[in-house]
């Protein structure tokens, strides 16, 4: 029994969190799961390695700091309550209480839960630059310094924006007739009435990229009379080569055709609400649509819950009584793209609920770990709730998850968590391995090694190809691709747990028109080969590639 009893029943049963995290460490595989982000044991597995390897942590510490972690989240409530009434019933035995709770969360599907939880933490908490170094001494110092200038620059836009309109960054009470029109056009916002002639969004795509290829930073003597100004090759980061990228995506090379059954067999992993199988079912790339939606809930953790309701109701109230800038520029961007989108125009009334809400949800800049620095002595420009600025085609992101839900709570919280653990790392500069900047790397090194030929010829009309393939990987090919590819290659994105896919792709479809490119000598011409990807299949050219000696 744990000396910290941090709980009880009416039948005198003493537990703790502790105990219950530590139901989710009883074999080799559950500790794999959660503790491997992205790793996927099989369940019947039992990996020798890895229990030595366990012999030399401490489960029982490990089990405590996680216990303190779930007692912070929202859901700690109500898994409490259920293993506490749990506890209680004739399942569970006083005499041997470790054991028979242990069966009993087992026997009632709370396991899986735990494991999910477990699963989801240990994974979202994974930070790529956790060991601090002097500024002196780090290559990378000048790379966070410039994502640092261009948060400053983008808030700073947004709050000169806020004192031309003479609108206030964080909202007013609207007046009592708009609130009641706003409420009784709710579902249909596309007629609600706004004026958005003044407004324009604060960067787009371009801008963002006109700073990454301004990017000075330590450069070795040899190579400043032969490094082009717009290479990324100076920058310090470790990206894969193609040989790392086959290893990684090794499984999409299996010769597995047999998918007659992978309907049903999706269905079944469904049916054990295991979000590391989930993970591993879209691995294949052949996900069924009509369960996409719900293998993504899963594997991303955003199942809604009464706590994410109750939420979301406080996010639309907040839309329906205060007004904020943000609001013209979430009007604004939703009606530059989507509306204009033969494939999204449908949905752009629920587009308008997402993107209000997600504005103001102040979990968001909790949950996402930025590089902003608080000095005293730096003068700091307020942002949105959220915690960032909306760029130009954000709501492009939120889109194709209209094609996977008819709820948009159940939308907004996938939507979110999409975002946060991935989208975030394509809007702005940073050194995490599979940011933007190490995805332009990636890209560019690919290009010169296994493209050398369309690497000369855009070096020779002196035009970056980074130019060109930019929009598609800071939109992770949202509104280029027709949505029933995009999905496939956001499968394949949760699946790997990579954006690296993104680069990989952009290599691709730059080396199946490679003819045409070859042919053209203006950066306008190449752009219009390289408009219309109606006609790419996302799958067979990746495995096609792979693939390749």
């Amino acid at each position: 029994m744990e000396k910290e009893l941090v709980g009880h029943d009416e039948c005198g049963r003493f537990f703790s969190p502790t105990n219950i995290a530590t139901v989710s460490f009883q074999s080799s595989t559950e500790l794999a799961d959660s503790a491997k982000p992205g790793a996927i044991y099989p369940l019947a597995v039992h990996d020798s390695s890895f229990m030595e390897e366990l012999k030399d942590t401490s489960i029982h510490h490990t089990a405590l700091r996680l216990a303190e972690d779930v007692k912070t989240m929202k859901l700690y409530g109500n898994l409490y309550k259920m293993v506490q009434k749990l506890s209680c019933s004739p399942e569970v035995d006083k005499d041997d209480m470790k054991q028979t709770l242990e069966t009993a969360i087992k026997a009632n599907g709370l396991e899986i839960e735990i494991r999910n939880v477990i699963y989801h933490l240990i994974r979202n908490s994974v930070k790529s630059d956790t060991r601090p170094t002097p500024a002196s001494s780090d290559p990378l110092n000048y790379l966070r310094r410039a994502g640092i200038q261009w948060e400053r620059r983008v808030r700073k836009s947004l709050n000169s924006m806020c004192s031309e309109s003479k609108a206030q960054l964080h909202g007013q009470m609207r007046t009592a007739s708009d609130r009641e029109e706003i409420l009784s056009k709710w579902d249909e916002l596309s007629t609600y009435q706004i004026d958005l002639s003044n407004y324009r969004p604060v960067y787009a795509p371009k801008d963002l990229l006109d700073v990454l290829l301004s990017l000075k930073g330590p450069m070795k003597q040899d190579e400043t009379d032969f490094l082009p100004k717009w290479e990324f090759s100076h920058i310090s980061l470790t990206v894969k080569n193609l040989f790392e990228l086959r290893v990684h995506f090794s499984e999409l090379l299996r010769n597995d055709n047999n998918f007659g059954d992978w309907s049903v067999t999706c269905q079944k992993i469904l049916k054990t609400r295991h979000a590391p199988l989930c993970q591993q079912a879209l691995k294949k790339g052949v996900t069924p649509p009509p369960l996409r939606g719900a293998l993504w809930s899963y594997v991303l953790g955003s199942q809604v819950e009464q706590h994410h309701v109750e939420h979301w109701e406080a996010l639309r109230q907040s839309v329906l009584t205060n007004e904020s800038i943000v609001d013209k520029l979430v009007f604004k961007d939703v009606q530059l793209t989507a509306t204009n989108d033969d494939r999204y125009f449908v949905f752009e009334d629920v587009l308008y609920q997402i993107m209000l809400c997600f504005s103001r949800d102040t979990e968001i800049s909790q949950l996402i770990q930025v590089e902003f620095t608080n000095s005293a002595k730096a003068k700091q420009y307020e942002g949105p709730p959220c915690g960032f600025v909306p760029f130009h085609g954000i709501c492009m992101l939120a889109a194709p998850f209209c094609y996977l839900y008819d709820n948009p709570v159940s939308l907004y919280y996938t939507f979110r968590a999409f975002y946060i653990r991935y989208c975030h790392r394509l809007t702005t500069i940073n050194t995490h391995p599979q940011g933007i900047v190490s995805l332009c790397l990636l890209f560019e090194k690919l290009l010169q090694t296994h493209e050398p030929q369309l690497w000369s010829h855009f070096r020779e009309l002196q035009i970056q190809p980074i130019r060109v393939v930019f929009k598609w990987l800071m939109r992770a090919f949202s509104g280029h691709l027709p949505p029933e590819q995009l999905l496939i290659l956001w499968d394949l994105i949760l699946g790997y747990d990579s954006l690296e896919i993104l680069s990989l792709l952009a290599i691709i479809i730059l080396s199946f028109r490679r003819e045409s490119l070859m042919q053209v000598t203006s950066v306008e011409n190449i752009e219009a080969i390289l408009s219309d990807l109606s006609s790419v299949k996302v799958l067979p050219l990746i495995q096609l590639t792979l693939s390749r000696d």
